[in-house]
């Protein structure tokens, strides 16, 4: 009867240590699937056809003494991003990201015209990535992230998701694409927010350019924000004449606003207004002294149903001196342009995007179809933009 007592007890004891041990392994299975779960996929492939409805659509060969010494491509605004005729892609943007409760890491990768004009400093493997950082969130009102991410300025970004415009503004496309360096964001109660950054040069994914850094900071409040940019952007040192000289770049400043307003509940309205100054430039006597602009944007966006929404962007844009974003070769030039944009979204993924556009400088920067300069220029896009 005690050896029969003694089995059974032994024999419980045994099933009890496997039932233990299988509760254990099906949490650590289950802890590990939440894990998993953590890491995302996300991105988007855009593509587009654009056409001129005044100006030039063709390229035009440039012929002298029967030889082709060059080209004349086809009108476009001075703006970055869909300024090809005709049929023409965009880019294939990959997000894998981990979100969690204290740490997390974005790794944004570009490929084709888009990603390539987004990451224009970069060259060989860098030349792919547009954004790459970790982050900590050191407690709930304070989060550290170190790496390469897109801007804080300006009321536009990269992505073709993330913009109700297809083209981009002459604000947008001016200003920095992204920084590297380190940022904190700060949640500071009552809608309340800021930030504070030391970065590299502006734009230069991999590694700095030089020794100087730049610094910025941006204080929010529901959903408005200031911005702020300050720091050394030029080289060091230019070749001139077989000598190297040290120029006087005096540093890059820039303050922006952004924000938006719901009126109603189908009709809002977007706001961006900035200014950059790139200081006393001083290379040689030639170039120009000051140079910068300022500009700004409104953009009006009404929902008509789930599945469009009308939108339109109006945006002066100045330069300051001969700062070449719009394309004149004058001083000072101005232009405004205004783009009409609907979005139509069929499912869940896909957006098409038909768009209006009219340009219209202060001096001559378009050329007609004659070949001949203009001071305006319309024309119009279909975009297909699929997110996932």
């Amino acid at each position: 009867m005690k050896l029969f007592t003694n089995t059974s007890y032994i024999k419980n004891l045994f099933l009890l240590a496997l039932l233990l041990l299988g509760s254990a392994g099906f949490a650590q299975e289950e802890e590990e699937e939440e894990e998993k779960k953590k890491i995302s996929f996300s991105g988007s492939v855009d593509a587009y056809y654009r056409t001129n409805f005044n100006g030039l659509n063709s390229v035009v060969p440039i012929v002298e003494g029967g030889e082709e010494i060059g080209e004349i491509s086809p009108s476009a605004p001075g703006t970055s991003f869909a300024n090809d005729n005709g049929f023409a892609i965009g880019m294939v943007n990959l997000i894998a990201g981990y979100e969690g409760e204290k740490v997390g890491f974005v790794a944004d990768l570009v490929f084709g015209p888009r990603g390539e004009d987004a990451v224009f400093n970069d060259s060989g493997p860098t030349s792919i990535v547009n954004q790459l950082y970790v982050y900590w969130n050191v407690s709930d009102k304070v989060t550290l992230t170190l790496g390469n991410f897109n801007t804080f300025l300006g009321y536009e970004v990269i992505s073709p998701v993330a913009n109700f415009n297809y083209s981009t503004s002459y604000m947008f496309s001016y200003g920095p694409f992204s920084h590297t360096g380190l940022k904190a964001d700060f949640d500071l109660g009552n809608d309340w927010s800021a930030m504070v950054a030391i970065l590299n040069q502006t734009d230069f994914t991999s590694a700095a350019r030089q020794s100087d850094f730049s610094f910025g900071a941006q204080l929010g409040y529901a959903g408005q924000f200031l911005n702020f940019l300050y720091g050394k952007q030029g080289i060091d040192k230019i070749v001139n004449d077989g000598t190297i000289e040290e120029p006087d770049i005096n540093s890059l400043f820039q303050i922006d606003y952004t924000g938006g307003f719901n009126i109603g509940e189908d009709f809002f309205l977007g706001i961006n207004a900035t200014y950059q100054d790139t200081g006393d430039v001083g290379f040689d006597e030639d170039t120009p002294d000051d140079l910068g602009f300022y500009g700004v944007a409104l953009y009006p966006q009404y929902t008509f149903s789930e599945v469009f929404t009308l939108g339109l962007r109006g945006e002066y844009f100045e330069e300051v001196g001969d700062f070449g974003a719009i394309g004149t070769g004058v001083e000072d030039s101005n232009v405004f342009a205004v783009t009409l944009s609907g979005n139509v979204t069929i499912g869940n993924y896909l957006k098409i995007i038909p768009e209006i556009r009219l340009d219209n400088a202060s001096d001559d920067a378009f050329l007609n179809k004659d070949l001949e300069t203009s001071k305006s220029l319309s024309s119009f896009l279909l975009a297909a933009v699929f997110a996932f």
